[in-house]
């Protein structure tokens, strides 16, 4: 009971806080930016400048042919102004990639060095045979300046060939749910909102009753240290709780999985305040302890990285307590959820949380009268 007391105390002193404001306002904050300022679906086209190096009977064919993967069939003229000239172009407009025929070789690599893509010169000689000229940004990688080497060692018909034979596995299922790219933020949110916040709002309080001497009246009191730390544990996984299915109800609607993300996010929040706890006991106040608190935030913030590039993902960034925290929140906004790897997830957070709040007890009873 006195356990439940301490906890309905600190959520009436928690709603009149500042610190409680700031939570429902960064809510409010990434709901509105996330709905207003990123579309459901982004569309990203290659931008490519291209000079037809031939005779206008091969041009008009080249043309032709780019005509076919135009999404309108009507070609485009475009003019681009630059260093005191006008430039014009004709756009060709594909689901992937702008192409833009430039009226001279100088044309398109003005454009391409102006606009930093990628610009190329197809040349057909007298015989009929064609040569290419790529001129790259130099940010290319080793393997894409590789495929631009061979790619056209073998004519259309072989290359073609080649890659019908190559097998392919399909891994998803028809049930699988890919997020889209609104979607796709809201575990960067929650892992920010829920985490990170409550890490940062639990250190906020426990300094700020150090600055008021209710820690050290602990040590003249019956009540057990324990009691006052998980009061204030519970108070920010309740409040992150709330803050977070306000982020994802109206952004996810009815497509999450709510009784697991209420599952995940009570684990989660319960190491992200355990882990507070444990840091705010080696310092008296915010400012001697904000030093460790930024540099741990920047460590804990890293495997958003990996989240956003698949292909760098190391071994070393998958340790990282966030890493487990984003995919388990993206696995419970999928419509069919990896239900067992979210349960441990959620039990190993249980867990290290468990650790870190006794060590945090044990340190504070130790310095209750420092």
């Amino acid at each position: 009971m006195k356990l439940w007391h301490s906890f309905v105390k600190e959520m009436i002193l928690a709603s009149r806080s500042f610190y409680f404001f700031i939570e429902i306002l960064v809510a409010v904050i990434f709901v509105a930016v996330v709905l207003i300022l990123v579309p459901e679906q982004s569309e990203f086209r290659q931008d490519e400048y291209i000079y037809l190096d031939m005779p206008a009977a091969g041009s008009m064919v080249m043309r032709g042919l780019l005509l076919v993967d135009d999404e309108d069939n009507t070609p485009e003229t475009v003019e681009y102004e630059l260093e005191g000239r006008t430039i014009s172009t004709t756009l060709f407009q594909s689901e992937t990639t702008n192409v833009y025929v430039t009226e001279s070789e100088a044309d398109a690599i003005a454009l391409a060095d102006a606009e930093r893509d990628f610009a190329g010169i197809i040349h057909m000689d007298d015989s009929g045979a064609f040569t290419y000229t790529y001129y790259m940004q130099g940010y290319e990688t080793e393997r894409l300046r590789n495929i631009y080497k061979v790619a056209h060692m073998a004519d259309a018909d072989t290359m073609q060939a080649a890659f019908d034979a190559q097998e392919v596995r399909t891994l998803a299922t028809e049930e699988t749910t890919i997020l889209n790219d609104r979607q796709a933020i809201v575990p960067t949110l929650l892992v920010f909102n829920g985490s990170l916040m409550g890490f940062f709002i639990i250190a906020a309080y426990v300094f700020l009753d150090k600055k008021e001497g209710v820690i050290k009246a602990y040590a003249v009191t019956t009540s057990p240290v324990w009691q006052y730390l998980m009061s204030k544990a519970l108070m920010i996984m309740v409040v992150s709780t709330i803050t977070s299915f306000m982020i994802v109800v109206p952004i996810m609607g009815g497509a999450a999985n709510y009784p697991l993300l209420f599952v995940f996010l009570i684990a989660s929040g319960f190491f992200a305040s355990a882990l507070g706890l444990a840091l705010t006991s080696f310092y008296k106040d915010i400012m001697q302890s904000f030093g460790t608190l930024y540099i741990l935030v920047i460590v804990l913030m890293l495997p958003n990285i990996a989240f956003f590039l698949p292909g760098w993902n190391p071994v070393w960034i998958q340790i990282i307590p966030t890493y487990a925290m984003l995919q388990s929140f993206k696995e419970t906004l999928m419509a069919s959820p990896d239900i067992a790897y979210v349960l441990l997830a959620s039990l190993g957070f249980v867990v290290a949380g468990g650790l870190l709040f006794a060590f945090a007890n044990m340190r504070f009873k130790q310095t209750l009268t420092v």
